[in-house]
């Protein structure tokens, strides 16, 4: 019902910058928040980003200061802009769209496919 693809992954070298977009397509009356996530071999998958309808903002500790979550709603499209790039980065992100809870914050309903970021001199 909704189909969110991902650009703009690969090789960077630390200190660097990227940006990943996701355009979203479909049903997308139905989202209302926006989302990114990583997993890197042997971690848990953990939020990196969000934004709701309305805003508001949620990065992890980790990235706070060099990543910024974006949206353009005439082109029902999320971005993540990263800058000063660590190897830590490396990871696959993905592209979510859900919705924003009072309590628990951001909650994911639909993926993207993921897409690799490599940081490495």
């Amino acid at each position: 019902q909704v189909q969110l693809v991902e650009s703009g992954g690969g090789l960077v070298q630390p200190g660097g910058s990227l940006r990943l977009s996701c355009a979203a397509s479909g049903s997308i009356f139905s989202i209302h928040a926006m989302g990114w996530y990583r997993q890197a071999p042997g971690k848990q998958r953990e939020l990196v980003a969000a934004i709701s309808s309305g805003g508001s903002t949620n990065y992890a500790d980790s990235v706070k200061g060099r990543f910024t979550i974006s949206r353009d709603n005439a082109k029902n499209t999320v971005y993540l802009q990263m800058s000063s790039l660590k190897p830590e980065d490396t990871a696959v992100y993905y592209c979510s769209a859900g919705i924003w809870t009072n309590y628990s914050g951001y909650v994911p309903g639909y993926w993207g496919q993921g897409t690799q970021v490599t940081v490495s001199s």
